[in-house]
């Protein structure tokens, strides 16, 4: 089977070397990943966004299926199109993968279907009846931008706006500005409790779960610092987390598979990998977003742990026959190293080097991001440029095994070395006690 796969980061890095275990790999990447280029048959090196580009090669190469990576080509309709061609396709259709490109939509998917797991908020285009409702609130908020922002648009009151005021001049950047292409935002009550994430692959009906896992935003250690892509994450080896029990994964998952019956009666079907980034709040799971595609670094938590063949699976997402995804009891911790600087102004066009085998040999895998190679050298863009991720019997082993193995890396480059810490995590478990009051 040939499959192509769209995308250029550690995300499409870690998907493609599950893909080329049982399948021809074929890539379309913006920029020469190390990593994806070693694995493919063939690459190609084009903008993700040249939907008609993407397509020609798609046909050219007579791929069997495609899986797209990141979430903007998504957006624009990518999955529509190959599916004109009779290219199957795993990922949602433009108007499936509205539950992330439209955060206005998600929202009111919740109410209308009497989904568990929402928040308060209200929907604006007008700037003035924004600061009204940020008046009368009453709440802790949380300003979004509706549409897509890289990760990066979110900003909570009292952490990275001063308070309401501030607020409301980012509310008035927002709508003047169409920041992430729409005149409007979306103002929520903010969740108090810890983040998690659950990925899940989906056939239209039918929801397999994957092992949770805990991302890092924040830029710098101890959770300081700006909103970023994400530092790093860990996953345990019950598919857990040491804050998350099974009743609150079930009912986050439950909450997923009402989301998708939603979407069929909405939409159509929902055919791809569905993320679901969730706060364990004093009442349970709440809702924070969704993604319509895998997470990244959460993908690199999860894909090297799959003892069932990614490609059957990926087939079985495009058949609607979905069954059972099994892996291994272990558990991982990924470490980004990104550019000084990150995220507002990481310094970009320096060289790396990185010792591959010394890696592999501290028990490591590395993944490549957004990185460029050029005659035999790789270089950092402003971005974050590379993922370390071990697996273990537990979390701190897991850990150990990863920060050893950043020293195998040189470069411009920092990394939070706190994420998977025992410290952090009994941080986070004591965070959820005092909560709950236990």
């Amino acid at each position: 089977m040939k499959i192509l796969v769209v995308g250029t980061g550690a995300r499409e890095h870690v998907i493609c070397q599950v893909v080329s275990q049982n399948a021809e790999l074929y890539s379309y990447m913006s920029n020469q990943n190390p990593g994806i280029a070693k694995l493919a048959e063939k690459f190609y090196i084009g903008n993700e966004m040249e939907l008609e580009e993407v397509k020609k090669q798609a046909i050219s190469w007579g791929v069997d299926l495609a899986i797209i990576g990141p979430e903007s080509p998504l957006g624009e309709g990518i999955v529509d199109l190959l599916l004109e061609e009779g290219i199957a396709c795993v990922g949602p259709t433009q108007a499936a993968a509205r539950i992330e490109t439209d955060k206005a939509f998600m929202r009111k998917l919740f109410i209308d279907h009497g989904i568990d797991g929402s928040v308060t908020y209200g929907v604006f285009d007008d700037v003035e009846e924004a600061g009204h409702f940020i008046d009368d609130f009453g709440k802790e908020l949380v300003v979004k931008p509706v549409g897509l922002t890289g990760g990066k648009g979110v900003k909570i009151v009292g952490e990275h706006l001063k308070d309401d005021e501030d607020a409301k001049k980012y509310v008035k950047e927002i709508i003047n500005n169409k920041i992430s292409g729409y005149a409007s935002v979306v103002l929520e009550e903010r969740l108090v409790g810890e983040e998690y994430t659950i990925q899940a692959l989906v056939d239209g009906n039918r929801v397999i779960p994957m092992p949770a896992a805990q991302d890092h935003p924040h830029a710098y250690e101890g959770d300081q610092g700006p909103i970023t892509g994400g530092m790093g994450s860990y996953s345990d080896t019950n598919g857990l987390l040491p804050f998350l029990d099974e009743k609150a994964y079930q009912d986050s998952v439950k909450i997923m598979e009402d989301t998708i019956k939603a979407v069929r009666k909405e939409v159509g079907p929902y055919k791809g990998i569905l993320y679901g980034q969730f706060m364990l709040c004093r009442d349970g799971p709440r809702l924070v977003e969704y993604n319509a595609r895998f997470g990244d670094p959460e993908a690199m938590n999860v894909l090297p742990l799959l003892k069932t063949s990614f490609v059957e699976l990926c087939q079985q997402v495009v058949d609607g026959n979905l069954k059972k995804a099994s892996f291994e009891p272990k558990a991982t911790v990924c470490k980004y190293l990104v550019p000084n600087g990150y995220p507002e102004s990481g310094r970009a066009n320096s060289i790396i080097r990185v010792d591959e085998e010394k890696i592999n040999e501290a028990g490591a895998g590395v993944y490549y991001a957004a990185v460029n190679q050029k005659n035999n050298q790789i270089f950092t863009s402003s971005s974050r440029a590379l993922a370390l991720v071990a697996a273990g019997e537990s979390i701190s082993e897991a850990e150990e095994i990863c920060e050893k193995a950043t020293s195998f890396v040189d470069g411009d480059l920092y990394h939070r070395r706190d994420v998977g810490t025992t410290a952090l995590i009994q941080k986070r478990i004591k965070h959820m006690e005092d909560l709950l009051g236990t």
